[in-house]
């Protein structure tokens, strides 16, 4: 009973410290000059740790052996490595860094570490000849916790990426939502590196090495993206952010000690512990005279100027380690309770794929856009890990393509144009000269067909599915509930388009995206409308959620908002159970008019993106594009290329139910609608006619007295006529 107590509480004052910053205030004297971001909070984090009595008795076993294993000396020529993963935890935002970077990243890190910076031949004459090479080196995870293969990236998308003050939170979610494996990835077997949006208001922290987490995976490094490598959203100045937290990783302190922030100190009584780093107070600019504690040091003999070119200082010019920090990160290495010993044991490697033997065990690829209006190109890119010698693409239909700018199938990153409407697979087979992988896409590029003309209208009744569509594109970014055609049902007709989001949990996200429409003859003097048809319900447990409408003049390269339904506004009647529209009156109409000339192009498109938040099911019906202002009726023009066919209409007048004829050449759908004198529509519905002579009953009941006209157009045919109510 006592240990379980005594471990609930060690668990107890790590949460704490963890959540410590979820008051923030900036503090500039925490902050390299010029900077908006606190450079390191790690005496911050480790100073919250010390007020708990529990952690100093945990902590003091794995202190001693430290101090032990610093008196031993580690053989030169002897090169650690460490299993490294990087968990990138983003909401979508630039924090979503690539690759690239973050191998950019790892490459300045071994870089620092193994003292092959440039940098170091020209550092301040005091320290001539003293930069050190620590033997250290991190190497990429490509194995997960269960021996899956990976590349030593995860991704996770989630909010607490912009929510820092919770570390444990983030880690929680990167737990349970990463792109890999689903479990924890223990800190003595991977040095985990959190990429964030925001991480409590620093640029970085870590924690010193200890036993009280040695094998939680907080036993890692939070670095924000724009401190994360010197390319992409960051840059050289905040590139050496990793180095420095790597550092206290491995037990260093900053150069003027573990409790204060620099420059603030007025005594120079605190030592980093490193023999022959001098006694300082720390800069937050590279200062080169800097000399806070002059007189100061019995290793020296005589005074000597700060080592603010240290990697544990804040200064702009960091570029060394020395020979005592070199010893104090290698001893960090050799203890066991705090799990620094198993990170570089040759079975650990091994179980985590660090050894540096890389072979091809994924082919895997993607495309900068995958969705595309005839003629324009797509560029692919290899993304195939760990090691890929030679690549084979092929693709289907073997028609309607053609690669470009000098590529070919065996190209490790080729670019294909597509000429014709369709959806395209692609295949690669990817070798590494002994292991071959294939890799299939299937119906993975999307050829839109044709622009469409205006006035355009979709009603969804042509369709039996969504799925496979080029004229309409679902988006599905949780993978969960999508779009889908609703067939029982629909303001015009029988279909819509429905989410089920109702017991959807979260945030979620939903597209429904349109073909190209051409509306490139319309005069900059004529207004476009936009009008379409929704039903809603909330229920009494939602968040706010918001319909937003974009539109797009280049076939969806950039997209524009133009119209945002949300809380109230968007419905604010509640059901409690998954909800369907049973009459007329639950169905809105809207117009968008803020559609300029500037649109009208010959491959315009619209986007409708639903954010739900555990609302209720959402309806689409009657998505009209036209030439004018809003009309609350249907604008569907009739084509001059369609046949006049005729109607019969019986009895005529009318009294209870009227019977309507006509003949197709070929089966087809069509959609009646009924006008009264006015021209508003009292009355429409979509019929599937098939070859030849075809008939429909209208209770007549519905109508009042008066004169109307049946409208009859299909994909080939058209007619009018009109009748009287009695």
């Amino acid at each position: 009973m006592k240990i379980s107590l005594f471990l609930f509480s060690i668990s107890f004052f790590l949460v704490g410290a963890l959540n410590a910053q979820n008051t923030r205030v900036f503090d500039p004297t925490n902050a390299r000059d010029g900077e908006s971001v606190e450079y390191c909070h790690q005496h911050i984090k480790m100073k919250e740790l010390k007020k708990d009595l529990n952690f100093k008795a945990l902590n003091a076993e794995a202190q001693a052996e430290f101090e032990e294993k610093l008196k031993e000396t580690t053989p030169k020529g002897v090169v650690y490595k460490i299993p490294v993963v990087f968990h990138v935890l983003h909401n979508e935002g630039v924090e979503d860094i690539s690759d690239e970077q973050i191998y950019d990243a790892l490459s300045v890190l071994n870089r620092d570490f193994r003292k092959q910076n440039a940098d170091t031949a020209n550092v301040n004459s005091d320290f001539e000849g003293m930069p050190a090479d620590s033997e250290i080196e991190f190497v990429l995870a490509t194995k997960a916790p269960n021996g899956q293969c990976f590349k030593g990236i995860t991704r996770t998308t989630s909010v607490v990426s912009l929510q820092g003050d919770d570390g444990q939170a983030q880690v929680s979610a990167i737990v349970q939502g990463n792109d890999v494996y689903n479990g924890t990835w223990a800190g003595n077997k991977y040095l985990n590196i959190f990429v964030c949006g925001d991480i409590g208001g620093a640029a970085g922290y870590t924690y010193n090495p200890g036993n009280w987490n040695a094998n939680s995976m907080t036993n890692g490094i939070w670095i924000l993206h724009n401190y994360t490598g010197s390319i992409g959203t960051s840059s050289v100045g905040t590139s050496r952010t990793l180095t420095h937290e790597a550092g206290h990783w491995l037990n260093l302190s900053h150069t003027w000690g573990g409790d204060n922030n620099p420059n603030v100190s007025t005594s120079c009584n605190q030592d980093d512990g490193v023999q022959d780093t001098p006694l300082c107070i720390g800069v937050t600019s590279c200062n080169q005279n800097s000399n806070g504690c002059s007189g100061d040091n019995a290793y020296w003999g005589f005074d000597i100027r700060d080592n603010i070119e240290n990697y544990m200082d804040y200064s702009y010019c960091s570029k060394m380690y020395t020979e005592g920090q070199r010893s104090r990160m290698r001893a960090a290495l050799q203890v066991t309770s705090t799990g620094r010993k198993n990170l570089w044991q040759v079975s650990n490697l091994n179980a985590t794929g660090a050894t540096g033997d890389l072979v091809l065990c994924k082919a895997q690829f993607e495309a900068d856009r995958t969705t595309i209006c005839s003629g324009n190109d797509v560029q692919l890119t290899d993304d195939s890990y760990n090691a890929v010698s030679s690549w084979d693409w092929s693709i289907s239909p073997a028609t309607g393509w053609s690669f470009v700018d000098g590529t070919n199938s065996s190209s490790q990153n080729p670019k294909i144009s597509f000429d014709e409407e369709g959806l395209y697979s692609i295949t690669l087979t990817a070798s590494d000269g002994s292991t071959t992988d294939v890799e299939t896409k299937n119906n993975f590029i999307r050829v839109l067909p044709s622009a469409a003309g205006l006035p355009y209208w979709e009603g969804f009744e042509s369709y039996t599915s969504l799925q496979n569509l080029t004229t309409w594109e679902v988006v599905n970014l949780n993978n969960n509930n999508a779009f889908t055609l609703e067939s029982s049902f629909g303001h015009s007709g029988t279909k819509c388009v429905r989410l089920p989001n109702f017991g959807q949990q979260g945030q979620n996200i939903d597209e429904l995206i349109s073909q190209s429409i051409d509306m490139s003859s319309v005069p900059e003097t004529e207004d476009i409308t936009l009008s379409f048809r929704y039903a809603y319900r909330t229920r009494p447990s939602a968040g706010y959620e918001r319909l937003k409408v974009f539109v797009s003049k280049d076939c969806g390269e950039e997209w524009s908002q133009k119209k945002t339904l949300g809380g109230n506004q968007l419905g604010s009647d509640v059901s409690n159970t998954s909800w369907y529209p049973t009459s007329a009156t639950d169905w809105k109409t809207v117009h968008v008019t803020n559609i300029n000339e500037s649109f009208y192009t010959s491959n315009f498109r619209m986007r409708f993106r639903f954010e739900g938040e555990g609302g209720n099911n959402i309806y689409l019906d009657d998505i009209n594009l036209y030439t004018g202002g809003p009309s609350d009726e249907i604008v569907a023009g009739i084509s001059e290329n369609l046949q006049e066919i005729s109607l019969n209409i019986y009895p005529n007048p009318v009294e209870g139910n009227i019977s309507i004829d006509f003949e197709l050449s070929a089966n087809q759908t069509v959609q009646l609608e009924v006008f009264d004198i006015l021209g508003k529509s009292v009355r429409s519905l979509s019929v599937f006619g098939n070859l030849g002579m075809n008939s429909v009953v209208l209770d007549s009941e519905l109508f009042a007295k008066g004169t109307y006209r049946v409208q009859l157009q299909g994909e080939t045919v058209t007619a009018t006529l009109p009748f009287v109510k009695l």
